[in-house]
């Protein structure tokens, strides 16, 4: 794999951008790899690239139904962020916002990661409480946020209405070094690291069954034919429970319709993200000018990838109050992707009723702030067979003994 830098560009530009190699490569199916990973997104690439990487397991393949990086990966907003308040959801929510810090220099691709701060207003006394509590939890994670005034608010964001007749900004949990990526590109620098490892990433490769043999994963039939494997990674989002229902277990879990939409571009008048759990509403504004905007989950179970009229006005509405500036704004487009939901809005980093078979799924909303940090758990698992320290706590059995990661507030809103 060639390196990217100001040189390489140069040199590109010399000879009229001749000498450009493919980011990775599209190989045809082998018969047999040490592990089988289903689902090309940003979680089963990071669980390739950190296999390969923490424990040198290249015989891999990924395989992916659609195209690389066109589930959940491709349709969210973006937002990185660590302030949860149980423990073993900041401990894997701050791996992963570490690992973003330093990504487009491991993976030596330009992911565009911006620290630019995430604040989530308290707009009612119950949310002072709640937030002022997650800010003392945080500082015993040694995840840094802080308990912020209105007038702190109204600093960063000048555009925002803190004296709403209905819902007044009260304060903030804010997090300095959260921020925003660039989603694509997560994707593609995993799978441009992935390939030069030797692993092949094999898309418009649907997978239609699981083969087993004396209780233990044999393999995986697909439209491009069967694939033998040691060990299987099932991390497929919102179809987790198709793949599950294949291997022959069933999963605790629900998918329903996340929608966002983006307004037409403007001029630059917001560099941080905003939260607002209290009229379900999140906004941002990328690099090319666009509002990014977004809510809550469908309320009812679906496999829907677009969005809806009623929820696009829900939400803007909802936004309208605490930012009169977006009743201006024409909607640019809009998109939904499907998730995956727990009970207890935490995720599932687990083995599985069927040997030597993985599974990563639950993430619901928040997928795509833990990539990194869910792709370093899993390839844990993956290569040991048991889970680390930092997906100890997300087993499956934990919602038969009781033992749940409530994050039902932290996840209140979709981001």
């Amino acid at each position: 794999m060639k390196r990217y830098s100001a040189f390489a560009i140069a040199r590109e530009a010399a000879r009229y951008h001749e000498g450009w190699e493919r980011a990775w490569t599209s190989p045809a199916p082998k018969k047999k790899y040490d592990v089988v990973i289903v689902g090309a997104g940003g979680h089963g690439l990071s669980t390739a690239y950190y296999l390969g990487k923490n424990f040198g397991i290249t015989n891999v393949a990924i395989i992916e139904k659609g195209w690389l990086g066109g589930g959940n990966t491709g349709r969210n907003t973006t937002i990185i962020r660590s302030n949860y308040l149980q423990d073993p959801s900041a401990a894997i929510y701050e791996k992963a916002r570490s690992l973003y810090e330093t990504m487009s220099q491991d993976l030596n691709y330009n992911v565009m990661f911006s620290p630019r701060g995430v604040m989530m207003l308290a707009q009612t006394q119950a949310e002072i409480r709640g937030y002022e509590r997650t800010a003392h939890a945080n500082a015993l994670q040694g995840v840094k946020t802080e308990f912020i005034s209105p007038a702190k608010v109204k600093e960063l964001v000048p555009i925002i209405n803190i004296d709403g007749p209905r819902y007044p900004v009260l304060g903030a949990l804010w997090q300095e070094r959260a921020g925003t990526a660039r989603h694509d590109a997560v994707a593609w620098g995993y799978a441009r690291a992935c390939s030069a490892m030797g692993m092949d990433i094999i898309q418009k490769c649907e997978v239609t069954g699981v083969r087993q043999e004396g209780g233990n994963v044999k393999g995986v039939s697909t439209t491009k034919g069967e694939i033998d494997c040691d060990k299987m990674a099932i991390v497929v989002a919102g179809n987790s429970g198709s793949l599950a229902e294949m291997g022959g277990f069933r999963l605790p879990m629900e998918s329903v319709a996340l929608q966002a939409l983006v307004s037409e571009p403007i001029k630059p008048c917001m560099d941080v993200v905003v939260m607002a759990n209290t009229v379900h509403g999140y906004m941002s504004q990328s690099d090319k000018g666009e509002m990014v905007i977004g809510g809550g989950t469908d309320g009812f179970n679906n496999y829907t990838q677009r969005g809806s009229f009623h929820h696009v006005e829900e939400t803007v509405r909802a936004l309208v109050e605490t930012f009169p500036i977006v009743s201006r704004l024409k909607m640019l487009r809009q998109w939904g992707g499907i998730v995956d939901v727990t009970g207890d809005r935490s995720p599932i980093i687990s083995k599985t009723p069927l040997g030597n078979t993985f599974i990563n799924a639950g993430w619901g909303t928040g997928g795509f702030k833990s990539i990194p940090g869910s792709g370093w758990a899993m390839a844990e698992l993956v290569a040991k067979g048991e889970p680390g320290p930092l997906a100890a706590e997300f087993g499956m059995d934990r919602f038969t003994e009781g033992r749940f990661i409530d994050e039902s507030v932290a996840a209140g809103v979709a981001h």
